[in-house]
């Protein structure tokens, strides 16, 4: 079992940054993912990192997001500039560790001015 635990989420004006942290209750060896869900939509992949450090992101964020990953401190943070309106919505951080899906219980970020 494995819990996974979003903080860092706020209002921020559009142009603005967040940081956001996800922390596992385990070690985990496998590629942790940020996705997200804005109201009325589906939730949608934002990126990804594995336990290298190989990161990969959706076009809509890319080279204005970074992923990076703490293996010591089994944590995973989104680091997130430039941010638009359309950024609004619940980041949510998911691993498949051992064959099971986990998510965290996600957090809220409203881009708005």
């Amino acid at each position: 079992q494995v819990q996974l635990v979003e903080s860092g989420g706020g209002l921020v004006h559009p142009g603005g940054s967040l940081r956001l942290s996800c922390e596992a209750s385990t070690t985990i060896f496998k590629t942790m993912i940020w996705y997200r869900q804005a109201p009325g939509k589906q939730r949608e992949w934002v990126g990804d990192i594995s336990r290298s450090g190989f990161t990969n992101y959706a076009v809509a964020v890319k080279g204005r997001f970074t992923i990076s990953r703490d293996n010591a401190k089994n944590t995973v943070s989104l680091q997130m500039n430039s941010l638009k309106p359309e950024d609004t919505a619940v980041y949510y951080c998911n691993v498949n560790n051992g064959g099971n899906n986990y998510w965290g219980q996600g957090t809220q970020v409203t881009v708005s001015s």
